[in-house]
């Protein structure tokens, strides 16, 4: 049976008396709740920063007091904040300081974009750009550093690939990273080489890091300007929760600064990237929960088993169908992953593993099984993190292990132009299976993974209801026997997210007890028509009963 147990809220629609009058009501609006026991209500009740009422208006009059404010809808749509259950903050807020590659359509443009940023540039800065993807282009090839080099000689050159598992670097960054012929490819990594065995400039997975250490780290100031700037622009698509998925203890302590200065607008479920060492550290300490108001909570390890599938990075079973003896890059050691799990179980902690390909993705469940065996535990609700690529024997082991599925929407409707090109057509028909993932019994909480996909939920909302891009392509979906029902696209970015990340006792819908965090919509994304899903504009975002966006109001 499908866990739409989770569906259903923990908490009944009843009211919360007893505490004085309510700060906050809201009127005159519809208001899908997620909550089995009361789907659809009119108004809400808000009183220090918790739901205290769903339901009539009625209801809502009664707990009115002189000073409580009140909110008229005028009939709009009222959804719970939605949660991004995967995504990089600090790589989002980085991403908008740098320069922006996404979109482009040729190398060329690639190249002009870095040149023009490098006219105002000193000799020397480095130049650092994210969202380039050979498969939009012309020319699929990757790209070599030449062309690049000619127009950037007096800069070193970092392009980050749109899904942060590639590089494309410049002669002069290869220089400054003592790159060359005879530099050895690292374990879980690649150096793309030419016919003379030269680097061609693009560094795969784990050999990224060969350029990436000699770049100086961004200061704690820029890091925090950067966090502010990356939780406006979620606030601003309507999110009031995220995943982070590998942050390190410097970054935690950051984030937990901004908290307590009370500038922190988002609940952050972060996943710890750390060594071996600083784990055992974290595990001693247990997990937090619900930390300064309930901005961040401490309970996730995260740790990457292969790359990307549009990197030729994603560890596969066969071979890549367009590059005959390669199947992937393994990033991680099978032992040491292993070892994590049956440390986190122990300790409380919940594993989310990075795995797209299907050899990746059954390595993993194979970990899993040995690590319940080892420690059997019955609500560990361990993780994989994309599970793109399953081989359909695996598809039923997820809810077998206990295991969820965590998945971007956004990924489906980039990567399918390209998808079977790169593995062919058989397996392309167990890519983001995410109804066949549903009907044996998991949830599935949506993400985008930005800042490689926009940060905007809406796009996996549409993803997961239509399999279909922007334009509509292609007619009647990619695959379209993976679609889900709008109810489940609404759930997989609100109660399941929040279900994921244990915290759906405090989250993920609107029932009395839980944040007043709500969003509110300028149309009805459960009934208009698909194509105008994504036309729907963010009017308001609110986090514990407070705006911390509105439309219009001067913000981005």
């Amino acid at each position: 049976m499908r866990r739409l147990l989770i569906l259903a809220a923990t908490m009944a629609a009843a009211p919360l008396h007893g505490q004085g009058p309510a700060d906050l009501i809201v009127v005159n609006a519809r208001i899908y709740t997620t909550d089995a026991t009361r789907p659809v209500v009119q108004a809400l009740a808000v009183r220090g920063g918790r739901i205290v009422f769903a339901g009539n208006r009625a209801g809502v009059e009664a707990l009115a007091g002189p000073e409580t404010e009140r909110l008229d809808l005028g009939g709009r749509t009222v959804i719970p904040g939605m949660v991004d259950a995967h995504v990089h903050l600090l790589g989002l807020g980085q991403a908008l300081r740098i320069v922006d590659l996404t979109g482009t359509t040729s190398y060329d443009e690639v190249v002009a974009r870095v040149a023009a940023r490098a006219k105002s540039a000193k000799p020397g800065e480095w130049i650092r750009g994210r969202g380039w993807d050979q498969n939009d282009w012309a020319v699929t090839e990757f790209p070599a550093h030449e062309a690049l080099s000619g127009a950037v000689p007096d800069n070193p050159v970092y392009l980050t690939r749109v899904d942060g598992h590639a590089a494309l670097v410049n002669a002069n960054a290869m220089a400054a990273a003592r790159l060359t012929a005879e530099s050895q490819d690292p374990d879980g990594g690649r150096i793309i080489r030419d016919a003379a065995g030269k680097p061609t400039g693009v560094l795969i997975d784990n050999a990224m890091g060969l350029v990436g250490r000699v770049i100086a780290p961004d200061s704690k100031d820029e890091m925090k300007a950067a966090t502010l700037a990356a939780i406006a622009e979620a606030n601003r698509w309507g999110l009031t929760g995220v995943h982070d998925a590998g942050v390190s203890e410097e970054v935690i302590a950051l984030f937990e600064e901004l908290a307590r200065a009370g500038q922190y607008n988002l609940r952050n479920y972060v996943m710890v990237r750390a060594n071996e060492a600083s784990l055992d550290r974290l595990m001693a300490a247990g997990p937090r929960t619900a930390l300064h108001d309930g901005r961040i909570w401490v309970r996730a390890i995260k740790i990457s088993a292969d790359g990307a599938l549009g990197s030729r990075g994603a560890a596969l079973l066969e071979d890549y169908s367009d590059e005959a003896g390669n199947r992937g890059l393994v990033t991680a050691d099978s032992g040491y992953m292993r070892r994590v799990a049956a440390k986190a179980l122990t300790s409380g902690f919940q594993l989310n593993i990075h795995a797209i390909g299907d050899r990746a993705n059954r390595t993993v469940l194979d970990i899993y099984a040995d690590a319940l065996k080892e420690v059997p535990t019955a609500d560990h609700r361990f993780r994989i993190e994309h599970a793109q690529i399953l081989n359909y024997p695996d598809i039923p082991r997820f809810a077998a292990l206990g295991v969820i599925p965590s998945m971007q929407g956004s990924h489906q409707t980039s990567d399918m132009y390209w998808v079977p090109n790169r593995i062919g057509w058989n397996r392309s028909q167990g890519t983001y299976a995410w109804r066949s993932l549903l009907n044996t019994g998991v949830v599935i909480p949506n993400g985008s993974d930005t800042p490689v996909e926009s940060p905007n939920p809406l796009i996996s909302f549409h993803a997961f209801v239509t399999r279909q891009d922007a334009n509509g392509y292609p007619a009647g979906g990619w695959f379209p026997a993976e679609k889900t029902s709008r109810q489940e696209a609404l759930l997989s970015m609100t109660l399941w997210p929040a279900y994921a990340a244990f915290m759906e006792d405090v989250s993920g819908s609107l029932s009395p007890g839980k944040y007043a965090d709500f969003v509110v919509l300028d149309q009805d994304i459960m009934t208009v028509a698909e194509e105008r899903i994504l036309d729907t504009q963010v009017e308001m975002t609110v986090l514990g009963g407070r705006q911390v966006y509105r439309r219009g109001d001067g913000r981005r």
